[in-house]
């Protein structure tokens, strides 16, 4: 009879109780237990070897993986994966083939295998797709320093409770990261000291992407702070997104997405820890991470500094010879036919060019940037009709 389901181990020890005890022969049991004659002698023998233990049950995976990944494939993308926790199976891939030969290279789906079998990664759920609001400005960034973008990432408290402002500046055309500064409580001169420093590190840019917070924009005429009149005097253009879209500057969010996860998830204990992770990420970020939008490229492989060096100290602007100039008083006006009219208290002690276009209206201008209309009646500064909307 054959072995019954519920229990095969101790059939087969009354099988080779059976044999040993020598009443029937090898081929009457094996008829009578319902097994082959070759079963019967591969039982014998396990006993023989390993004794009852060798009759339980045994795994019929074969023992051999033809396909199975080398050891040291596995162990390179673990060592990868361990120095970069936060890299999934393409950036570990990318950063192999810097090193093995094409045909060494596994395939993605390999990668992805070995992560689950170490148990690195966990299945997420779908993601929510983001809704895109409004449209984004344009900013082309056909090269490095077409355009950079500034902002700060969302404050936290690093271990011992000090409040840490990281200001982050980014190149928008090599995501390159220019400037990642754990500031503690930061004012308008800290951000102009650390961009300060950086440009005349790597030079100018042409135009500088931020939100319209203090200190990169304010509620003023033409959104300008203090921060953005020095920009202008430096030629370099400040351009606002619309309030309360973060998307319209979606590259640098991901980036903080990115700088959170891998040097304040937690916090460090210190700032001064906190900058060190901050150096050591920027490193990492620029020369080693490889990006999909860069075609699996390091910013470093694309970035290179701007032709246009920092000014030893930033001009006076100037205007044609068609431009009435005055100079903007403490209180933020100038004088204008008799009268006071306000520019705004950013561009104190700076000289704004005022340029006729009509009988009463004047268009206002500091530096490249025209603020708006001037009315003579009414002695107020006016957005352009088709500024307005912007």
């Amino acid at each position: 009879m054959p072995w019954q389901q519920t229990d095969p181990v101790n059939e087969r020890l009354k099988f080779v109780a059976a044999v040993l005890n020598g009443c029937e022969s090898m081929t009457e049991l094996c008829t009578h237990f319902g097994i082959s004659r070759k079963t019967g002698y591969k039982l014998l023998k396990r006993y023989a070897d390993e004794g009852p233990g060798g009759l339980k049950d045994r795994s019929r995976a074969p023992w051999i993986h033809p396909n199975q990944t080398p050891a040291e494939v596995e162990r390179a993308i673990l060592q990868v994966r361990k120095a970069h926790p936060t890299w999934g199976s393409k950036k570990i891939l990318a950063v192999l083939a810097r090193e093995w030969a094409r045909g060494e290279l596994p395939v993605r789906s390999t990668v992805d295998q070995v992560l689950r079998r170490a148990g690195v990664v966990t299945p997420r759920g779908r993601r929510r797709r983001r809704r895109r609001i409004g449209s984004a400005p344009v900013v082309e960034a056909h090269a490095p320093n077409d355009a950079w973008s500034i902002d700060y990432k969302g404050w936290f408290r690093v271990g011992d409770g000090t409040r840490c402002d990281p200001l982050t500046v980014n190149d928008v055309y090599s995501r390159a990261s220019l400037e990642c500064r754990a500031l503690v409580s930061p004012k308008l001169q800290d951000v102009q000291n650390r961009l300060d420093r950086v440009f005349r590190d790597v030079g100018l840019p042409k135009v500088m992407l931020s939100d319209n917070g203090p200190p990169f924009g304010s509620h003023g005429i033409g959104g300008l702070s203090r921060l953005g009149v020095w920009l202008l005097k430096l030629e370099v253009q400040p351009i606002f997104i619309q309030p309360g879209h973060p998307e319209q500057n979606g590259r640098h969010e991901r980036f903080h997405e990115t700088l959170k996860a891998e040097t304040a998830s937690p916090p460090q204990e210190t700032v001064r820890r906190q900058q060190s992770a901050f150096d050591r990420f920027t490193t990492c970020y620029n020369e080693e991470r490889p990006h999909e939008a860069l075609d699996m490229r390091t910013p470093a492989e694309l970035y290179e500094p701007s032709p246009r060096p920092m000014p030893a100290r930033a001009p006076e602007f100037e205007y044609a010879d068609i431009f009435e100039v005055r100079r903007v008083r403490t209180d933020g006006t100038i004088k204008w036919e008799g009268q006071h009219v306000f520019v705004g208290e950013a561009m104190t002690s700076e000289l704004i060019g005022i340029e006729p276009v009509g009988v009463a209206d004047w268009h206002v201008h500091i530096g490249g940037m025209r603020l708006g209309v001037l009315h003579e009646a009414s002695g107020l500064i006016l957005p352009l009709a088709e500024d307005a909307g912007r």
